[in-house]
């Protein structure tokens, strides 16, 4: 075997055993999303009326707790972060494809995974199609509107840190802060 055929089969294996961890997180992932009960409908729709705040509890935990881990790893050397630029008309479709998606069919991607998961008909059905057919829309649809309006406002990779010219842990600590106390108050408040 010459050097450059080592080279790939390492390459190869590379991508499967992330294609493994991604599955694995993936099915973790879902799980918690189960036992946090933001799989079901009724949780998320009370979500939306402001009567039931487990999903906001579960977001803000993973934020806080994604925000210290990938920071950590960060600062380890274990991961390098590759930003994505951004801009005000990708926030806006997006928000507009993801508020729409949620409100009709009372699910997020994530949970709708979750629910396919528990075998829930709803979200097999009208889930899975809304997700294949938004891709397939977005993705016909985005030649026109890569230089159009997902330009507008471009605010390019920025981030906190940088745009502060700070250490990134001089904000995420305090962000982790804030979410905690945010989640105390959720909690003692009843919601």
């Amino acid at each position: 075997m010459n050097k450059e055929n080592i080279e790939s089969n390492k390459d190869v294996v590379t991508v499967k055993r992330d294609l493994l961890f991604g599955l694995g997180f993936g099915i973790l992932f879902g799980f918690l999303l189960h036992k946090g009960g933001v799989t079901k409908y009724d949780v998320i729709v009370g979500q939306l009326l402001l009567i039931d705040f487990t999903v906001v509890k579960v977001m803000l935990s993973a934020v806080a707790t994604g925000m210290i881990g990938i920071y950590f790893m960060k600062s380890m050397g274990w991961i390098k972060l590759s930003l994505k630029g951004g801009s005000v008309g990708m926030n806006v479709i997006g928000a507009l494809i993801f508020g729409v998606g949620f409100a009709v069919l009372g699910y997020c991607p994530g949970t709708i995974a979750g629910a396919i998961g528990n075998g829930y008909l709803d979200a097999i059905v009208g889930g899975l199609a809304g997700i294949l057919m938004g891709t397939w829309i977005f993705a016909v649809m985005y030649p026109k509107l890569k230089d159009g309006i997902l330009k507008k406002g471009d605010f390019g990779d920025i981030t906190l840190p940088r745009l502060f010219k700070l250490n990134e842990w001089v904000v995420v600590v305090p962000a982790f802060a804030l979410i905690v106390l945010l989640l105390f108050w959720i909690e003692s408040t009843g919601f």
